[in-house]
Parts: structure tokens; C-alpha cells; sequence
């Protein structure tokens, strides 16, 4: 496997790369008094640290738009005369997952999801080749295996193209075996907390002991229905709004402060 030179290499323990994605981010909130005390807190008290995949870790899609991807499966649909499937907002969704939801809710556990699902895990697999890691999320990770925390994935995304990004920057051994994505059962996918009680199970974490770190409201939901404390990160001020409307405490537009609290 060649491991891709892209933002955030490791070159040391010490090493703090910033992609140029980080210059496309906006600040989600002013810094207060109050905020650090709560990531540190939040720090201070995760033995089990669960991150979503998409987002924390990297930007999957960055260059390999999931907006085609959505229009790819809608139009596949169509092809076999299954138009009807979807309603107008589904199709103008923009979000893969929200059309591969939409067929197995009317055909539940059918082989056309089934052969859906797999076409999906298909494009995650070639967007792997131009993700784009999130900001400090290599030496965050490093950093917190290093100091003895216990890591795990939760994600919708297939958890064969997570192992394949994480060994393409030498992170597996930070997670593995705990990787926890999309199966068959697509009902299981965030907000339900499945892939969250499936990672605490495996490692016999009790959910005050660990922490769950999500760019989605989907997320929170997950990570409230398992009793997980959450740490939102939000790259820009969109997302940040939906985190915080969808009730996150402690929403961070950068790793950079994490790592920090971390290392400290």
C-alpha cells in the first residue's frame, strides 16, 4: 500500500501539518472562558475515544464529489425503471446515503440494496484515493494512542474503506480491530447508535468512559441514544449552526485546540 503525502503526514511526533482545508474554514464560535474547561473535561474523562469516519478523520469526498455519487445511484435506479422509488426530495438530496436509505426502507434487506449498497461501497472505495485528511486529526490520533487512550471508528460509511485510508497514512494499528461501519442492516445506520454499542461491547466500555467525536447531527444523536458524551467539529459555519441546533455542548471548528488538551 503507498501511503499518500497528502496534508499531515507524519514525519515525528511532533509533526502539526495543516492541509489547505484549513484555510477554507470559518470559525463556528467565538473563543470563551468556559469552552476549554469543557474540552478538557470532556478529555479528561474519555478512556475510549469513538470518531466518526467522513469528516473528523478526513474529508472523503474532497475530491470525488458525493453529490455525483447521489445523482450515479438515482440514475441507476432509473435505468431498471425504478424512478418511483425516490421522491423528488430524495433525488435532489445530494447525499448518497440518504438514497440508499430511501430503497431499503420500501424494500428492506432486498438484493437491490444490497447490489446498492455495494455500488456505494464502490465510489467510498475510489474516493479513498483523494481524501483529504482533516487538520491535525494524524498527530491527534497518534498522540492519543500514544497516551494510552483506546481508539474506535463509528461510521455509515462500508468499514472496508476505512481500513483502506487508514492504512494508506499508517493508522490502522491506532484502531484496529475496533472499526465499525455500514453493514447490511442500513436501519442500523447513525442516528441509531448501533455501530456505537457494537465499539463499547467489543472493548468493554462503560459510555461515560468514552467520547464520541461527530461533524453531524447524526452523530449527537447516535452518541446521546449510547449515553456517550460528544465532542462536535465542525469545519465551517454551517455545520457548526446544525451541531449546535441540534443541541452539542462543545462544538471545535479545529483539532488543533483537541491536541493540544491532549498532549497538556
Amino acid at each position: 500500500m503507498v501511503r499518500r503525502p497528502l496534508g499531515n503526514h507524519h514525519h515525528g511526533p511532533d509533526t502539526l501539518l495543516v492541509t489547505s482545508d484549513a484555510t477554507q474554514t470559518g470559525p463556528v464560535t467565538e473563543a470563551t472562558e468556559t469552552e476549554p474547561n469543557e474540552l478538557r473535561n470532556l478529555i479528561k474523562g474519555a478512556r475510549v475515544v469513538l470518531w466518526d469516519f467522513d469528516g473528523p478523520v478526513c474529508r472523503l469526498f474532497a475530491g470525488h464529489s458525493a453529490e455525483r455519487v447521489a445523482n450515479d445511484l438515482a440514475s441507476w435506479l432509473e435505468g431498471r425503471g425504478l424512478h418511483g422509488l425516490l421522491t423528488e426530495t430524495e433525488r435532489d438530496s445530494l447525499d448518497p446515503h440518504v438514497v440508499l436509505r430511501a430503497v431499503d426502507r420500501r424494500h428492506p434487506g432486498s438484493d437491490l440494496v444490497a447490489e446498492l449498497e455495494e455500488r456505494l461501497t464502490k465510489e467510498e472505495l475510489r474516493a479513498t484515493a483523494t481524501a483529504m485528511p482533516t487538520p491535525y486529526a494524524d498527530p491527534l490520533i497518534r498522540t492519543w494512542t500514544a497516551v494510552g487512550s483506546r481508539l474506535a471508528v463509528a461510521t455509515n460509511n462500508s468499514p472496508r474503506v476505512v481500513r483502506e485510508y487508514l492504512d494508506s497514512r499508517g493508522l490502522v494499528s491506532c484502531f484496529a480491530p475496533h472499526i465499525y461501519g455500514r453493514t447490511q442492516e442500513l436501519n442500523h445506520l447513525k442516528p441509531h447508535p448501533h455501530c456505537i454499542h457494537r465499539a463499547l461491547n467489543a472493548m468493554g466500555a462503560a459510555p461515560a468512559t468514552a467520547l464520541m467525536i461527530g461533524d453531524t447531527p447524526s452523530d449527537l444523536l447516535a452518541a446521546r441514544a449510547a449515553g456517550v458524551p460528544f465532542l462536535g467539529y465542525a469545519r465551517n459555519e454551517r455545520k457548526g449552526k446544525l451541531l449546535r441546533d441540534a443541541g452539542a455542548e462543545t462544538v471545535v471548528d479545529s483539532l488543533e485546540p483537541v491536541l493540544r488538551a491532549v498532549r497538556s
